[in-house]
């Protein structure tokens, strides 16, 4: 049997060659910063934000551990949005510090680059990792296939309301990071979930290489500790915790 091989590679010099030197001085500990906003996103929420280029945006959990989903757009022209496939196949299935989020086609450019994390989940014993580019978000449609129960508390619902004010719609919600959430795959290639490791002061910082709009859903699931589909599902609200949103300005 044929060993496998990375298909996407760069050839020295390309775009996924970060500066790294660059991105570790806008690193929470390297610099001057100024917080320029700072929000809650209440659980089984969602806001979207306008973050311009240049600026950073941080995702905290402020009460412990809460897995949300992130979309983005360009500011200007919301056609040029955030490709997770492809985001996967250039970097890995869980991204982390210096990673990129790309957009979609005929576009193909950072949209962010990842500056900080505290989790630096790394790799688990069942192969899972943290921050997943996997999966993507619950939604009512998958709650009527799966339970056959009317439900819109999802995160697709969050992301299309807190979208509506900058005249998007449901068609523009897509694929997503799933932040903070641990994900991989069974011996069968079957998705799992495993709880959240974030606590209390978890964050995870983004680096605005364009204008754009970022909308996060604060996930109705919470830390993804319980079932959610099939026999053992359950509505818990307990295990939902808030988000902060943190914008900053760093000296460059």
């Amino acid at each position: 049997m044929a060993k496998p091989h990375v298909i996407y590679q760069a050839k020295p010099g390309s775009a996924l060659e970060v500066n790294r030197e660059f991105y570790a001085r806008l690193g929470p500990d390297a610099g001057k910063r100024t917080l320029v906003d700072r929000f809650v996103i209440a659980k089984r929420s969602g806001r979207a934000w306008p973050v311009r280029a240049g600026q950073i945006f941080r995702i905290v959990a402020v009460e412990g551990p809460q897995v949300a989903d992130l979309n983005v757009w360009n500011l200007a022209n919301p056609r040029e949005r955030f490709w997770a496939a492809r985001s996967r196949q250039l970097h890995q299935a869980h991204v982390s510090t210096f990673d990129r989020l790309w957009s979609c086609l005929p576009y193909l450019r950072p949209m962010l680059t990842i500056v900080a994390d505290t989790i630096q989940f790394g790799r688990d014993a069942d192969g899972a990792g943290c921050h997943d580019l996997l999966g993507t978000r619950c939604d009512p449609y998958v709650h009527k296939l799966l339970n056959g129960e009317e439900l819109d508390v999802c995160c697709h619902s969050n992301l299309v309301r807190a979208v509506a004010p900058y005249h998007l719609t449901e068609l523009d919600v897509h694929d997503v990071l799933n932040v903070f959430q641990v994900t991989g795959l069974t011996p069968e290639g079957r998705y799992f979930t495993k709880p959240s490791p974030a606590q209390a002061g978890d964050f995870i910082e983004f680096f605005a290489e364009q204008d754009v709009l970022a909308a996060l859903s604060n996930c109705p699931h919470g830390d993804m500790s319980a079932p959610i589909w099939g026999a053992a599902g359950a509505d818990r609200v307990d295990i939902c915790r808030p988000l902060a949103i943190e914008i900053w300005q760093p000296a460059l």
